[in-house]
């Protein structure tokens, strides 16, 4: 599937702040990107940083009055989609290293906390099979309301109100996966489905030695996923870090298949 995707963000700067900007659809097996174009507006320095992982990059700007950052590409999306529910589980002590840390709980995915709920609503699965039953429980129970969760809202309270957006379901997903013992991160990426349009948050899964694409919301499959980058949760995955204060004035972001 070829995508173009496009995002701009505009903020006001109440003086002077460092940004730590990361929009750009990363390059990556199953997944080319060609014609992109990253404006980073006015700017007095601009750094690349790899990302989490090393999936995609960080852009570095130092900004004064106000950040209009802009990014456009075409992405094609040819990686493989096996039937997830026929992977296995690894075994925890045959995980390599770039899986043990997502075991781990992490700032809004404590996963210890999910351990009794997991082993009674999902004991009696294990690896793909405890995946898409996770995956199909959050979309039966959960409802997608934007405006209903912040930037401090945890797993646990989308857990206790049922509701949120794309991050609230990753973050719950994660957290039941890394409480069955089965290596999750979350994933920023560009979808064409994704209703309202936006920067989409959807989960992977380490299963027989790789990661595997997951979205709870129902938004977007595998095959038409474009991916930022990567990490423990949506504190690792942000579009914008501000070291400074910075105001919303406009925010797009668009996706078409070509």
């Amino acid at each position: 599937m070829r995508l173009q995707v496009s995002a701009k963000l505009e903020y006001g700067i109440d003086d002077a702040a460092d940004v730590l900007v990361q929009i750009e659809t990363a390059s990556l097996p199953g997944q080319t990107v060609s014609k992109a174009r990253f404006d980073p507006g006015e700017t007095s320095h601009i750094h690349r940083i790899a990302a989490e992982d090393g999936v995609g990059t960080r852009v570095w700007l130092h900004c004064t009055e106000k950040l209009v950052c802009n990014f456009d590409a075409v992405v094609d999306i040819d990686r493989p989609v096996p039937e997830i529910s026929s992977l296995k589980q690894d075994k925890v002590h045959q995980l390599p290293h770039e899986a043990v840390r997502y075991l781990m709980s992490s700032r809004y995915c404590p996963a210890d906390e999910f351990h009794s709920f997991a082993g009674a609503e999902f004991g009696h699965l294990s690896g793909g099979k405890a995946v898409v039953a996770m995956s199909d429980w959050i979309k039966a129970n959960f409802i997608y309301t934007p405006g209903s969760s912040g930037p401090g809202t945890t797993a646990v309270d989308t857990f206790v109100t049922r509701r949120g957006i794309c991050r609230d379901f990753a973050h719950v997903m994660i957290s039941l996966a890394r409480a069955a013992a089965i290596p999750a991160r979350m994933v920023s990426c560009y979808g064409p489905r994704v209703e309202p349009p936006d920067f989409h948050a959807v989960a992977q899964v380490w299963l027989e030695g790789e990661w595997h694409l997951v979205d709870p919301t129902g938004m977007a499959t595998p095959d038409e996923i474009a991916i930022i980058g990567v990490g423990r949760d949506a504190a690792d995955i942000a579009f914008l870090t501000s070291y400074g204060w910075v105001n919303l004035i406009d925010q797009k972001v668009e996706v078409t298949t070509v």
